[in-house]
């Protein structure tokens, strides 16, 4: 099978989104110089790659992880109509139950215009507790939600069936 280029970008201010992030480029078999903390992203990096991992933690009221802000605008900046991206991120479902992983949400509005094709982006929420969270389309995640901080029983074998379904949509 021959793999399309993918980078993984990560926002992470507590170490808990690096972490998921590293196991997700773990199982996707990636090179630690394909992972990047998102303070690293420019649009010459973006050309570079097919696929595009993005992942955020969800701050204060719902709010992106605080790099992302100038990620955003970089990703803002550069043409994704050939781009492949799938999002993932960090949440806590108890005390942010009415915001739980918002920053995926955020960052699939903001790109959602780009001409990217979304992969990834329908993780089932029947396993999760949460009031509220504009991570969800249609019923669905548009990215892999983690709370490792309340669901952490959860966490692997969340990444990995999150990892399979990409594998098949990457191709």
């Amino acid at each position: 099978m021959n793999m399309k280029k993918v980078a993984l970008f990560f926002g992470s201010t507590t170490g808990t989104c690096e972490e998921i992030a590293y196991k997700i480029a773990k199982q996707l078999n990636l090179s630690k110089s394909d992972v990047y903390n998102v303070t690293d992203l420019s649009a010459d990096k973006v050309a570079e790659y097919e696929v595009l991992l993005l992942g955020t933690s969800t701050w204060g009221d719902g709010e992106l992880q605080d790099d992302w802000y100038d990620g955003i605008e970089v990703l803002k900046g550069v043409d994704l109509a050939d781009k492949t991206v799938a999002l993932f991120g960090c949440g806590d479902s108890e005390s942010y139950s009415d915001t739980f992983c918002d920053g995926i949400g955020l960052l699939y509005k903001d790109l959602k215009a780009s001409g990217c094709t979304f992969i990834g982006d329908k993780v089932p929420t029947d396993s999760y507790e949460f009031a509220s969270s504009l991570a969800v389309d249609n019923g669905a995640f548009v990215g892999l939600a983690i709370d490792d901080l309340n669901q952490s029983d959860l966490t692997d074998a969340r990444i990995e069936d999150w990892v399979n379904e990409l594998k098949r949509e990457i191709g």
